[in-house]
């Protein structure tokens, strides 16, 4: 297929380029800055500006779309670091659905996230796709919530494509948040917070994999994340051991209420997913099913 792909720059996007060249796709590359990608055709513009967009893909055909792009850099602590991606959800999405029909594209992926299904504790038994996702929210969680449900509702809704949402859980792995974990965890500066949430991490090798078995077989929406949910306790002494740092300290939560965004993501919410479906229909599988399997491989002592 010929592919347009936003966000190749990005966490996610830098692997899918090499996994899409790698299964014999041609990638255009939705892109601020050109020269930082090989193998690929730029096509220049910032998706923020829908004019330039649509200014940049004229004359291009294709015969996918994939959304790939985000403005998240690091583990977002307050509900303001998110909203220039709930711009890009919103507004970003709707206008590569625009770009989609005018390349004459039909097949469109999106970028989801797991805590579209809220957060808060969703209990022992794992999610399936027919939870309901993105319900309203309360306060500042409503304008995430709405960004994520805006963006699935025009990958899936919209007359006359092909749409898949890829409902990610947490990316780890060789990108920069992780990188910046595993240094605070080796000065012992990251610690365990008591109670932690629980989540289910994807490494994003995995992600990227899911994103082109969705690309060639999707329909719909999949929970993409490894077999093992942990908590972010676990998390932090994982960073830790693979580094041979000390013993993370443990810490009290409360004080994470001063970042409430941060406090209902790395405390309230629970949450363990069911990838039963992209197996199923997608053929797919992590690589890295496990957090100790992605971390030994990502962060070595």
């Amino acid at each position: 297929m010929r592919v347009l792909l936003a966000g190749a720059t990005g966490v996610v996007g830098r692997e899918l380029v090499a996994q899409l060249r790698a299964a014999g796709h041609e990638v255009l590359a939705l892109t601020r800055s050109p020269g930082r990608l090989t193998g690929v055709t730029p096509v220049v513009a910032d998706l923020t500006d829908r004019d330039a967009v649509l200014a940049a893909v004229e004359g291009h055909e294709a015969d996918a779309v994939v959304h790939q792009a985000t403005a998240i850099s690091g583990v977002p602590l307050f509900h303001r670091d998110l909203h220039a991606t709930d711009a890009l959800r919103e507004h970003g999405t709707a206008t590569l659905v625009e770009a989609t029909r005018r390349m004459g594209a039909r097949r469109f992926v999106t970028q989801s996230f797991f805590l579209g299904y809220g957060y808060h504790d969703h209990g022992p038994d794992p999610v399936t796709e027919d939870r309901p996702f993105a319900p309203p929210g309360r306060g500042p969680f409503e304008v995430h919530m709405r960004a994520m449900r805006h963006n699935e509702r025009l990958a899936l809704e919209t007359p006359g494509i092909e749409g898949v949402a890829l409902r990610y859980g947490m990316f780890y792995g060789p990108e920069p948040a992780t990188r910046r974990l595993v240094e605070l965890a080796r000065r012992r500066l990251l610690p365990v917070f008591r109670p932690s949430g629980v989540i289910a991490p994807v490494h994003v090798h995995d992600a990227a994999s899911a994103a082109v078995a969705a690309l060639e077989r999707g329909r719909g929406a999949y929970n993409i994340a490894g077999d093992e949910a942990v908590s972010f306790g676990a998390y932090v002494r994982a960073l830790a051991a693979a580094v041979g740092a000390p013993e993370p300290y443990t810490v009290p939560s409360w004080p994470l209420r001063a970042a409430p965004y941060a406090y209902a993501m790395l405390v309230r919410t629970r949450i363990r997913l069911s990838t039963e479906k992209a197996r199923r229909e997608l053929g797919w599988s992590p690589a890295y099913p496990t957090l100790r399997d992605g971390i030994r491989r990502s962060c070595p002592g």
